[in-house]
C-alpha cells in the first residue's frame, strides 16, 4: 500500500491530544450504539477504481487541477452523479 503524504501542516495541537486520558474525551455528542445496531450493520468496502485514459479538453482539465488536490475524485463525482441522473 502507497502511504500517503500530506503536505498540508495540521493546526491541530497534537501532543495536547496525546497527553489525554481516556476519560477527559468528551463525548457527549457521539450517540451510544447498541447491540441491536451493531447486528443490523453491514461491512460495504467501496469497489477498487479502474485505472483509464480519458482525453479532456485541455482547459477542462485545468479547472479541475486549480481547483487543488482531489481533481481525480471530483471528476468522478461528477461522472457518477450524470450517470445515476441517467439510469432508467
Amino acid at each position: 500500500m502507497k502511504k500517503r503524504v500530506i503536505k498540508k501542516r495540521s493546526r491541530s495541537n497534537w501532543a495536547k491530544i496525546d497527553r489525554l486520558q481516556d476519560g477527559e474525551i468528551d463525548t457527549s455528542d457521539i450517540p451510544e450504539q447498541g447491540s441491536a445496531f451493531f447486528k443490523r450493520a453491514v461491512l460495504r468496502l467501496p469497489e477498487p477504481k479502474t485505472a483509464v485514459t480519458i482525453r479532456l479538453d485541455r482547459q477542462v482539465l485545468e479547472w479541475f487541477k486549480a481547483k487543488g488536490p482531489g481533481y481525480q475524485t471530483r471528476i468522478n463525482a461528477l461522472l457518477r452523479a450524470y450517470m445515476e441522473t441517467h439510469q432508467a
